[in-house]
């Protein structure tokens, strides 16, 4: 990933492409600061597609900053090309050999025959299907197979087997002849390890599909960037919040899929250092909002024309509300707040303007788009330009956004044109700004709620997170009728190619494994590790998390690891009281009601007490903590737990102990508990365990080769207390 040069400083870019605009940053490698941005429009009419904008952005930013090119250390960029491509039917048609033996092949040949999967409404891929007997395969039926295909109109092939994901041979022999026939090919068993033939079919389809556009797209890009004199890999952002490298995005293109989302998403771990929160990705037409918990993006499966894939991406809920969305009146009421933006009507903001600008602002109704509602309002000045009236400007009526942030406007130009409308509402201008939020944030508030109830987050202490350039315009007025904290960084505007720059390697394993033992776990939890290394991360850096699904007998594996540049890196630490006042403020208590309840050589963990009077007489004690890093970041938070400390030598039988007291025993049922165990600055999340012998099997592989006497901290959380 590079090596330091003595006295050189080093950088890294990020670039986001989005909707409308591509965004670099250049960051100094040593200081986290920005140092240079540049955007161009998203290239999305070149024939390059948007490689072209990605490739323009990089040089632009390095020239107008006089960087060396041989200083970049790291290069990475968010894509929308595999969502667009699908989205609009921009696919190369697939041809399918499904295969199964002479007893699987009953049940096979009809689940591997995907005769059309729709990508968008009107849009579809008609895949082409032969079906092989692998008990009686040979070379010659499947080049004869391919060839057929191909006549057909393939110009990629899937290659799918019933159960590849325990013997890929004959997989891996369809790739090796379609590939010698010079055909791109995906094999089911690279996409995903899980049973279910027809999903995983599905989804390599859907991975194949766009194979040939993705992998002449990394091409140009590369060559560009190496034409460019940068030799640092060249990394692409992934729809799960990681990157991987572009030579596994040839393989996978599928996995970028929401790629835009997951930046900001990174940005929000890496440079704000959020540990739990919600984030609010707020543009100028659609606001995307997740969940951040234990330092991680909530993930789930990403559907496609209505199919689940076995494709991770972020779960992230898309509202047709921003920084931009026009108001929409009826009679003397304001009905709506979007979906349509100042952006997609072509119109101004007003807050954005000039007050002198704005004389003799006159109300008027108009419809955006062909087949949009007339009953959008907007303001006509003296001078006959129209002008619209957005949640920006309502914002900056009530001061909701401060000097510093993208969305700060001049209020008394808000002001100016939104006198008409509040005449028409019979209310204050004030009034009027605050019933357009409140009706924005209907949209957003409902989806708070479900989050914080769905990821059981501690709402006392959970933190609406604000990026996106849009964010001033939502996120202050939502939190507070949430009864929320809130934070919005001073680049919301430029997060997510921060996001880009500053992501982790991140890779996940699946395997359906009834009842799995200690042994099986181990495995898995030593595939993912190696699958992370693969993609560049340090060995030193990553860690893994094991989830088991009991319903479905799912078993994941995320490692998540800092490349191996970033793994060398070196931050100046935090102070025992710097320490203190971050857990403090994140607690939401005084500093002299905590103290330190273990430490490892490179963590501290902190608790607090806190008695709350429920149902008038009751009272309860929790004790909320908090794991600060030496970076001064919170890597574990609770609102109540128990906290151990043990040497290595002891870890085992104390983890035995402290599962005991937090397991809770309801009747017949048994809740397992969360717990963390922590040495050095490393986490190992066991809260996706679900007895105490698949704890102890992950703990084992995790401290293997742990000098005896080194500190590890333990955190124990009750199951189903965690948010309340």
């Amino acid at each position: 990933m590079g090596k330091d040069a003595p006295g050189r400083r080093q950088y890294r870019i990020g670039i986001d492409v989005g909707g409308t605009f591509t965004k670099a940053v250049l960051i100094d490698n040593a200081t986290r600061q920005v140092v240079g941005r540049y955007s161009v429009l998203t290239s999305h009419t070149d024939p390059r597609g948007v490689a072209a904008g990605v490739v323009a952005v990089f040089r632009n930013v390095l020239e107008q900053s006089q960087v060396d090119p041989r200083d970049v250390i790291f290069l990475a960029h968010s894509t929308t090309q595999a969502t667009n491509a699908l989205l609009e039917g921009d696919v190369a048609p697939v041809g399918v050999v499904g295969m199964a033996s002479r007893l699987e092949s009953v049940l096979a040949r009809g689940q591997s025959n995907i005769h059309e999967i729709e990508l968008s409404p009107g849009r579809r891929v008609h895949p082409v299907n032969r079906f092989l007997r692998t008990d009686r395969l040979s070379e010659a039926a499947v080049r004869d197979a391919i060839v057929e295909l191909e006549a057909e109109g393939a110009r990629v092939v899937v290659a799918s087997c019933a159960f590849g994901v325990d013997d890929s041979a004959a997989e891996e022999t369809v790739r090796r002849i379609a590939t010698e026939l010079g055909l791109p090919a995906t094999c089911g068993h690279e996409i995903s390890k899980l049973y279910g033939l027809a999903t995983r079919t599905r989804t390599a389809i859907i991975n194949a599909s766009i194979l040939p556009k993705m992998i002449d797209t990394a091409n140009m890009t590369e060559a560009s960037v190496r034409e460019a004199g940068i030799a640092a890999p060249l990394m692409i952002m992934r729809g799960d919040g990681g990157v991987m490298d572009i030579q596994e995005m040839r393989r996978r293109p599928a996995m970028t899929m929401l790629s835009g989302p997951a930046a900001s998403v990174a940005g929000a771990l890496m440079y704000l250092r959020v540990s739990d929160g919600i984030y609010f990705e707020v543009g100028g037409t659609s606001t995307n909002i997740g969940v951040i918990r234990n330092g991680r993006p909530t993930v789930k499966y990403a559907r496609v024309g209505g199919h689940e894939t076995y494709v991770n991406s972020l779960d992230v809920r898309v509202v047709g509300v921003a920084g931009g969305s026009m108001v929409r009146i009826r009679g003397r009421q304001v009905i709506d707040v979007g979906p349509r933006s100042a952006h997609i009507a072509g119109l101004s903001y007003a807050a954005f303007l000039d007050p002198r600008n704005l004389t003799h602002p006159v109300l008027e109704s108009f419809c955006p788009r062909p087949g949009d509602p007339e009953d959008y309002v907007a303001v006509s000045v003296a001078d006959g330009t129209r002008v619209a009236i957005t949640a920006t400007c309502a914002a900056n009526v009530l001061d909701c956004c401060p000097p510093g942030l993208h969305a700060c406007g001049n209020p008394e130009a808000a002001r100016r044109a939104m006198a008409p409308l509040a005449a028409a509402l019979g209310l204050t201008v004030e009034d009027t700004a605050r019933e357009i939020l409140r009706r924005a944030t209907d949209k957003v508030v409902p989806i708070v709620e479900d989050l914080i109830a769905v990821y059981a987050l501690d709402r006392d202490q959970a933190v609406l997170i604000g990026e996106g350039g849009g964010a001033g315009a939502l996120v202050p007025f939502a939190a507070e009728r949430l009864g929320l904290r809130h934070e919005i960084s001073g680049d919301a505007e430029i997060i997510s190619s921060i996001g880009v720059a500053l992501a982790l390697v991140r890779d996940t394993v699946e395997r359906v494994i009834p009842n799995p033992t200690p042994d099986a776990l181990k495995a898995i939890r030593r595939e993912a590790f190696e699958a992370a290394v693969a993609l560049g991360a340090s060995p030193d850096a990553v860690e893994v998390t094991i989830e088991i699904d009991a319903r479905t007998q799912r078993v994941r594996a995320t490692a998540i690891g800092a490349s191996e540049m970033r793994a060398a890196e070196r931050t100046s630490e935090v102070t025992e009281a710097e320490a203190l006042g971050i857990a403090a403020v994140s607690m939401n208590l005084p500093a002299d009601q905590l103290r330190i309840a273990a430490a490892t050589s490179r963590m501290r963990i902190f608790q607090g007490e806190v008695e709350e009077k429920r149902w008038r007489v009751f009272r309860r004690r929790r004790a909320p903590i908090r794991a600060v890093d030496a970076g001064g970041v919170i890597r574990v938070q609770c609102a109540n737990g128990c906290v151990r400390q043990a040497p290595a030598a002891q870890v085992l039988e104390s983890l035995r102990r402290l599962w005991t007291e937090t397991t809770i025993y309801n009747g017949d049922s048994v809740i397992a508990p969360d717990v963390f165990l922590i040495v050095g600055a490393r986490v190992v999340d066991l809260s996706g365990v679900v007895s105490i012998d698949q704890a102890i099997a992950v703990a084992e592989s995790e401290f293997e080769g742990l000098a005896p006497e080194v500190a590890v901290a333990m955190i124990g959380v009750q199951g189903g207390y965690r948010g309340q």
